[in-house]
């Protein structure tokens, strides 16, 4: 595979790559983000709750590269993988190489056939909650000139 690949990783490999100095980027909303998450998760939204669903966040690629260097070794994840893979498409484009996209994502997914595929809050990893300093939306925007 090049370097430029997404890589698809479960929430095990997820578990090994952040022993392994990766970050965890939650690009859910931010109500999600504080109900619970990865610990050690930054929030980086894809997209905001709006009145009538869910609306793009136009900073997310701003944010982003303020954030990380291209080669930043970088999770990506959401609730159910469908953020997550429009984040990574996003970042690949952008020039990001070492992107990976947990794509059963917080809660779990189905495959194909409709078997669950079981996401970080599985019952057996660590959750965290609130929006902890430093890593909240609002305190990671505000680093990059938010």
């Amino acid at each position: 595979r090049t370097m430029t690949d997404v890589k698809i990783v479960s929430p095990e490999e997820t578990a090994d790559l952040l022993q392994a100095g990766y970050t965890y980027v939650d690009v859910r909303s931010e109500p999600e983000f504080e109900a619970g998450h990865v610990p050690g998760a930054l929030n980086v939204p894809i997209s905001h709750q709006g009145p009538a669903g869910m609306v793009p966040n136009p900073d997310f690629l701003r944010v982003m590269e303020g954030l990380f260097p291209k080669d930043a070794k970088l999770v990506v994840g959401c609730k159910m993988g469908g953020r997550s893979a429009k984040a990574t498409a996003t970042l690949k484009q952008a020039g990001f190489v070492e992107l990976c996209d947990m794509s059963a994502g917080f809660e779990g997914k189905r495959d194909p056939f409709g078997r669950p595929v079981p996401g970080w809050k599985d019952g057996t990893r660590e959750v965290e909650t609130g929006a902890p300093s430093g890593r909240s939306y609002a305190d990671v925007k505000a680093r990059v000139g938010g």
